[in-house]
């Protein structure tokens, strides 16, 4: 009864925050040239989200080659793309991705590599040509390896807890969001709905996306101390803003979710009564760089799913990050769990992200310590101990290279090795 009352409560927070608080919130503008891509991430998505995934590759780059032919391609390709926006409402992207990884050691296979399609887009159906709009949006994906392993299995053969470039693996062709997502306040409020990507607005961050930022999920969403359901949930979630610099996050999804085929999940979100909630409070300096500079915490609550056999459990998290100088992001972020299946009991990441060339290259280091779930493992684990290094390169407007090495100190499930050295390259064409 009490968990009843407790989402009930969630849902009236989200709506009524969503409906209300917008009649107080101020207008702010402007960006700065690294912020420039992220005006929908500004709107309540994460670094991930398909919103924030188009403006950011329309975004103009100072890339290390230039090919006349390929740009004038490019400028062809990106006008009439916006020409259909503009008259039609419909923004859309595509990708390819690929991964690579190895190690120095494993307890199996020591490399993975694994690639994925991607389509993506929303379609302005209501409020065309203002603030406030009404949208489909959705994410189709075909997930793929190359070799034996995919690169999200390679931690686990390692013995490593944890998971490196979490989407890429071999599930083949599914979907991550399928959702309604209405404006409201000049957008300054939003509310969602349908089957929805948690990590699009749960504890983002900006270095957080496997495409662009960290490959270790040390580093992204909850440090790995949340226990999110799948790709896919269905469920509700709304952010809006609380005046000029607070802001309110919060949803409720399923627990239970399958993103090859996420309607066979609508029942069980009716009959199962098995959910993830969270609610987020934070401050930004101002709505356009909600996620640059930014200090937030996160509460979460996950019940128990009887079919996978996984507890229930709760835990909270915090990020703070700045944007100095317009170069260099230093970012502390962290979290708990008590139980819930999630694979770090505490967690604590610390680092920074250095706009190394303008437009063209962008440098990333982070540490992570971290304390695996007994619940999940056992007891008598030790700590684990992460370091990773990045530098994503603008070669083209459109292709980008990320060679990426990682130090893993006393990886808790490899009883053999007391460190281990991962190497990493991840390349994306986006058109």
């Amino acid at each position: 009864m009490a968990r009843r009352v407790t989402r009930t409560v969630l849902l009236l927070v989200v709506v009524s925050f969503t409906m209300t608080w917008p009649a107080f919130a101020q207008n702010t503008s402007g960006q700065a040239d690294w912020t420039a891509g992220i005006s929908d991430a500004g709107r309540f998505g994460g670094p991930g989200s398909v919103g924030d995934t188009i403006a950011d590759d329309r975004e103009a780059r100072d890339p290390a080659f230039r090919l006349p032919a390929l740009d004038e391609a490019r400028k062809d390709w990106f006008t009439w793309k916006d020409r259909v926006q503009k008259e039609h409402g419909l923004a859309m992207g595509f990708d390819y991705t690929a991964a690579f990884l190895g190690a120095t050691d494993s307890l199996g296979d020591r490399r993975a590599s694994g690639g994925m399609i991607r389509s993506f887009g929303y379609w302005d159906l209501t409020g065309r040509g203002t603030a406030n709009t009404g949208a489909f949006v959705w994410k189709l994906e075909h997930r793929h390896r190359y070799g034996n392993i995919a690169p999200n299995a390679l931690a686990s053969s390692i013995g490593y807890v944890g998971v490196f470039e979490p989407p890429f693996s071999d599930q083949g062709l599914r979907f991550t969001n399928l959702f309604w997502r209405q404006r409201f306040s000049g957008g300054r409020a939003t509310i969602t709905g349908g089957f929805l990507d948690t990590t699009d607005y749960v504890d983002t961050f900006a270095l957080a996306s496997p495409w662009t930022g960290f490959m270790n999920f040390a580093f992204s969403t909850g440090t790995t101390t949340i226990a999110l359901p799948d790709d896919a949930t269905l469920g509700v979630a709304g952010g809006t803003m609380l005046g000029k610099n607070l802001y309110l996050l919060a949803g409720l999804t399923n627990a239970n979710a399958d993103p090859k085929s996420p309607f066979s999940e609508v029942d069980s979100f009716f009959s199962d009564n098995e959910y993830f909630t969270s609610v987020e409070i934070g401050w930004t300096a101002e709505h356009s760089r909600i996620y640059f500079d930014n200090a937030h915490v996160t509460l979460w609550h996950s019940d128990s799913r009887q079919k996978a056999n996984v507890p229930g459990g709760w835990g909270a998290a915090f990020s703070f990050v700045r944007y100095l100088g317009e170069r260099w992001m230093p970012f502390v972020r962290g979290g708990f769990a008590d139980d819930g299946g999630t694979l770090m009991e505490k967690s604590v990441s610390a680092g920074f992200g250095y706009d190394l060339v303008p437009k063209r290259g962008l440098l990333g280091f982070g540490f992570n310590w971290g304390q695996p779930n007994e619940n999940t493992f056992g007891t008598g684990l030790g700590d684990q101990y992460a370091l990773e290094l990045f530098y994503r390169m603008n070669l083209t407007e459109q292709f980008t290279v990320t060679p990426d090495i990682q130090y893993l100190n006393n990886p808790a499930l490899n009883p053999t090795e007391d460190s281990i050295w991962v190497f990493g390259i991840r390349a994306r064409l986006a058109i």
